[in-house]
């Protein structure tokens, strides 16, 4: 585990820029925090994956009812993109590779494993390996857990090509650390996809309107940008403060700021 006095000029940096973003740019800090990490530990490639726990699975759900929202990833490729789809045909069907359930075993930490911390050598000549990773030109991989509530999760994969060297104890340490400072920022975005509060899922019409009262705009500006009519617009502000329980856009706010509204 890396000293915080210890740490490269360039992790202070991310976390500084990280705080520049607001909840109107959540996708565009998203691209940059994972173009940033990318470019520390010389990595070609990164995923990152709100995930959150579901109630209606079966019993004998490998992963214990883990189910990630979305995936996004810094370079999507038809390669990669195709990968990814048929990964979650095969966790729908309960077919789970034992990465993914070492990693799931370990919810509730923040954590940071290379492959090679999670399986077995002879799992590099395996099936799975061939098709998920060296296949699509990945070699090697991070995955990092940072825990948000005792249901929601981010999970981070960071790739480096089979032409790179595997990564170090060392890189694996660093990723852990940048994230520690960035719980914050993942914890945001969950409230802007509507997962982490709100008692029912956010439609996108709503999302939208979400970031937009976050970023200040008054609910005749939400209605010029967004090109709705007050009334609608209003309409779907009283759903916004339903969903997630609280009575105005203060509370919304503290919410997104990690603080609870009060019950009186």
């Amino acid at each position: 585990m890396h000293n915080n006095n210890d740490l490269p000029p360039e992790v202070y940096a991310l976390w500084d820029q990280m705080s520049e973003y607001d909840a109107a740019d959540g996708d565009q800090g998203i691209h940059h925090l994972l173009d940033s990490i990318c470019s520390m530990v010389d990595a070609c490639n990164a995923i990152w994956m709100p995930t959150i726990r579901v109630q209606d699975v079966a019993e004998c759900d490998p992963v214990n009812g883990w189910r990630p929202h979305v995936r996004r990833y810094l370079h999507d490729s038809d390669s990669v993109m195709t990968a990814s789809a048929e990964q979650m045909k095969m966790l729908d069907a309960g077919v789970v590779d034992i990465t993914t359930v070492r990693n799931i075993a370990l919810v509730g930490d923040y954590r940071a494993n290379r492959l090679i911390d999670l399986v077995e050598p002879e799992w590099f000549q395996g099936d799975y390996y061939r098709c998920f990773y060296h296949d699509i030109g990945f070699g090697d991989a991070i995955w990092l857990g940072c825990p948000i509530n005792v249901d929601a999760e981010i999970f981070f994969g960071i790739y480096r090509s089979v032409s790179q060297p595997r990564f170090t104890p060392e890189d694996r340490d660093l990723m852990l650390t940048v994230q520690r400072g960035l719980r914050w920022f993942h914890r945001r975005q969950f409230l802007n996809l509507g997962l982490l509060v709100a008692e029912k899922p956010l439609t996108p019409a709503e999302r939208r309107i979400v970031r937009e009262l976050l970023a200040g705009l008054t609910e005749k500006q939400i209605a010029n940008s967004q090109e709705l009519s007050p009334h609608t617009v209003h309409d779907y502000v009283r759903n916004v403060y339903r969903k997630f329980g609280v009575r105005s856009r203060a509370e919304l706010t503290a919410l997104w700021l990690g603080n609870p509204p009060s019950d009186s």
